[in-house]
């Protein structure tokens, strides 16, 4: 009823013992700061259950990326702009810089953090950082399968591609075919 649906007790209570009473909540609460600060710090992910207003506040967005990084998704496009909300979201889960805004996704900072959490994040990272030798040398020694995502020429890179093998064998597999007769590269992938 709406009623209940309007009652912060009864929607606390069906938070703890379900996980995302927000979708069920009355638009008032919804909107109610407090309420929904309390509500992220237990389910992240039910900010996307949030009114406009408060998935656009950051620290209502910084509540529920601490807890889940994945509910950055739901953050609205001015907040996806804040580097340090991006920063603890990626901290959180490495494929939420896929949400970042396009400055951030080509701030060195922000996608070295997200690589280290996950290295295939680095398909979200800006063309030029993806091209950046000196940054992706950095990003194959955190985890070798960023090299994937590398741009061509630096995946015909025999440093990158040494760089990137020795974090992680396997990362082999994303070298230029040229590459694959180097006796060195492939005893080392081994």
């Amino acid at each position: 009823s709406a009623e209940l649906q309007a009652d912060k007790e009864v929607v606390l209570e069906a938070l703890w013992r379900c996980g995302l009473p927000l979708q069920y909540a009355s638009d008032n609460l919804r909107a109610d700061k407090d309420f929904v600060l309390e509500v992220v710090r237990k389910s992240g992910r039910a900010l996307q259950y949030a009114s406009d207003k408060l998935r656009s506040d950051r620290e209502v967005v910084l509540e529920a990326v601490r807890g889940d990084g994945v509910s950055f998704q739901y953050a609205s496009d001015n907040v996806r702009g804040d580097k340090d909300v991006v920063l603890e979201a990626v901290r959180q889960h490495g494929f939420a810089l896929r949400f970042a805004s396009d400055n951030l996704r080509a701030d060195k900072e922000v996608v070295l953090e997200a690589v280290r959490r996950a290295g295939l994040a680095f398909q979200y990272a800006s063309d030029n950082l993806r091209a950046h030798k000196d940054f992706v040398l950095e990003a194959v020694g955190e985890d070798g399968e960023a090299l994937k995502y590398a741009s061509a020429e630096l995946q015909a890179d025999k440093e990158v591609v040494r760089c990137a093998v020795l974090q992680d064998g396997t990362a082999f597999r994303f070298a230029d075919q040229t590459l694959h007769a180097d006796k060195d590269l492939v005893l080392l992938a081994a």
